[in-house]
């Protein structure tokens, strides 16, 4: 029976639409959509005072299979995600063994379609083994379903090799990630280096480490006239070497993470762990420059970063704790919460960087948008659900959230994956 969703205020980017509308999907796709269509013979959901969404989609996301299902699991990322709002989502290849070679792409690809009840899109890695030395068969890899590349965590140092990276990635046309961090300058760091590092004890992790291959990168990507993405940006210095990237029509995209538009290095106080990640929380001043490349267009995607760890691994001191925390099932919460409720951007924007520029980024042409003939997932989401962040009530495998006890409102309420209801859970 074909779907008809009745009375949602329709928001789609990629068309500019705002307005109360009926979508009437049929095998996976969106086959009609106007003000008013009959329900008869028609499966008909109400989205009066909802809003409709393209899917939302996750660039940046660590689901641990193979290798790490402890912490995760295809099965348990997919439900986290679907739970989140997230219609698909695009894996990280530090999987054990690396995503760098078509056996492994494969092997993601053909778990998630046993045990996955959203889309799952592989990332491959540059280099093999994640050693940033020789790259990967990127052209066969690309053939197996990668989506796009990257050593994330142990991002490449040599400029050569990832100017090569480049030059392949236009090939094949699809995008290169790029973590930026100089390892060399953030060796053994475990924080941001400033104030708080200093007062707490702690070793620093400067942001000329992200900045400097920040700039590395952009140089590349114009000389090369390659595609380059910048993955969770955290720095205003960074931000200002993006800005001037752009107004020279170069090709850089760039993600932020919730967590660092909303926290900072001084909460480290409390020695909790759940507030270790890469790049590190930083100033109060970097984050009002992430909040105001947002308003100004700088950043073009959120991403979540989602990094599960054990309740073991991390329940240690902070020196010796694994960088990482988990993100799918609060991230459009907290955002909707801390930027639509306090008018930093608009509802437009806000879709727009959790759906159609994510898909454009990734070259998911059928995704990001709502129109005739584009696949049929959709987030609904109710602007004023109230909701409270308890991590016993998760989904994912893991519980490393510096979130827990938060109190938000807005929530992603259906979640539709080819023209199927998959969150609420049945």
């Amino acid at each position: 029976m074909r779907l008809l969703i009745k009375n949602g205020r329709v928001i789609d980017p990629y068309s500019g639409t705002d307005e109360t509308l009926d979508i009437l999907i049929d095998k996976g796709k969106i086959i009609d959509i106007k003000p008013k269509i009959d329900g008869k013979d028609n499966k008909v959901l109400d989205a009066s005072r909802l809003v409709v969404a393209p899917g939302f989609i996750d660039m940046h996301v660590h689901l641990r299979e193979p290798g790490q299902e402890d912490k995760e699991t295809i099965k348990t990322g997919s439900l986290a995600a679907a739970k989140g709002g997230f219609t698909s989502v695009a894996c990280m290849p530090n999987t054990n063994p690396v995503n760098d070679n078509c056996g492994v792409t494969e092997y993601i690809l053909a778990e998630s379609k046993k045990h996955a009840i959203i889309n799952i899109f592989p990332i491959a890695a540059i280099t093999k083994g994640l050693k940033g030395e020789e790259l990967t068969d990127m052209a066969d890899l690309v053939d197996s379903g990668a989506c796009a590349f990257s050593d994330d965590g142990q991002p490449v140092q040599n400029s050569q090799v990832m100017r090569r990276a480049l030059e392949y990635s236009k090939i094949t046309n699809v995008s290169i990630i790029d973590h930026c961090e100089d390892k060399n300058l953030s060796r053994d760091g475990v924080m941001h280096e400033g104030y708080y590092s200093y007062l707490f004890g702690l070793k620093g992790i400067p942001a000329a480490s992200e900045e400097t291959m920040v700039s590395r990168d952009i140089i590349l990507s114009e000389k090369y006239q390659s595609k380059i993405h910048i993955a969770h940006v955290s720095t205003k210095g960074s931000i200002d070497l993006i800005r001037w990237a752009k107004d020279k029509k170069i090709e850089v995209t760039a993600e932020v993470t919730p967590h660092h538009l909303l926290l900072t290095d001084n909460l480290i106080e409390s020695y909790d762990t759940n507030l270790k990640v890469n790049p590190p929380l930083r100033s109060e001043t970097d984050k009002k420059a992430l909040l105001q490349a947002i308003k100004d267009g700088i950043i073009d995607a959120f991403a979540t970063d989602h990094a599960p760890h054990t309740f073991d691994e991390k329940e240690v001191e902070f020196n010796n704790a694994p960088f990482g925390i988990i993100g799918l099932e609060t991230a459009v919460s907290l955002l909707l919460d801390k930027l639509i409720h306090k008018n930093i951007i608009s509802l437009q924007r806000f879709i727009s960087m959790f759906s159609t520029n994510p898909a454009k980024i990734l070259g998911l042409k059928n995704k990001g948008k709502i129109c005739v003939g584009a696949d049929a997932d959709l987030t609904i989401l109710n602007l004023q659900k109230d909701i409270l962040v308890d991590t016993n009530t998760f989904v994912s495998k893991s519980r490393n959230c510096p979130f827990n006890g938060w109190r938000l409102k807005g929530a992603p309420v259906i979640t539709i994956v080819g023209g199927k209801k998959v969150y609420p859970f049945k």
